[in-house]
């Protein structure tokens, strides 16, 4: 019985890793095409999407060392990489919120709008399926192995969830009723959730909860 628990820890053991390299993948093409079609069509949520998909790499990856050092001896303490990839993570989130914000005024003063949202459809209705899915994924492994932080990492999914809710609505909207205001909505809207997720990493780099990573 004992041996057979031992594989079946072996099996999601792997999947946890192979989830966490998906994840950090995901976030580079999102990242990569969200930037670039927010770049060319003036689209400024979907722009600021395309940041925090990159600063979610750094979290990401610092989940993966801690998967590898948890797995090879549960108690060992946190690398000091693993806090150093949460305060960038932080001060990431940070940036891309002031940013986000400052623009948002600037395009709100100069009356800019998009010339197409057509990409932030597209891209955010990808972007809710690999979410979907990646949260099934990670809140079923982190069951099977009984781990506090796969399943934080699970439920912070979440808040990529809602990210591309909120850009998918704004984006959809916008091509509807052409209200150039939506798209700064939805850049705030993201810079409120990249805030947020700025706050947790600091809070988890002193230790206060598990990591976490979209």
């Amino acid at each position: 019985m004992d041996s057979q628990l031992f594989r079946n820890d072996q099996k999601y053991m792997k999947i946890a890793l192979w989830l966490s390299a998906f994840t950090i993948l995901a976030n580079l093409v999102e990242g990569g095409f969200s930037t670039f079609f927010g770049a060319q069509d003036e689209t400024l949520a979907l722009f600021g999407f395309g940041i925090d998909s990159f600063v979610e790499v750094i979290s990401a990856i610092g989940i993966t060392v801690m998967l590898l050092r948890t797995f090879k001896n549960p108690d060992s303490p946190r690398s000091s990489f693993e806090g150093l990839a949460l305060k960038m993570t932080g001060v990431g989130f940070y940036l891309l919120t002031a940013g986000l914000v400052v623009t948002s005024i600037l395009s709100l003063i100069n009356r800019q709008r998009p010339e197409t949202t057509l990409g932030g459809i597209i891209i955010s209705l990808i972007s809710l399926s690999v979410m979907i899915f990646l949260y099934r994924a990670k809140l079923k492994t982190g069951r099977e192995l009984n781990s506090a932080a796969i399943i934080s990492d699970a439920n912070c999914t979440k808040t990529c969830i809602y990210m591309s809710g909120v850009l998918l609505i704004s984006s959809l909207t916008f091509a509807l009723t052409g209200f150039g205001l939506l798209d700064v909505l939805g850049a705030l809207g993201i810079a409120w959730f990249a805030f947020s997720e700025g706050k947790e990493a600091f809070e988890k780099a002193r230790g206060v909860h598990e990591h976490c990573s979209c």
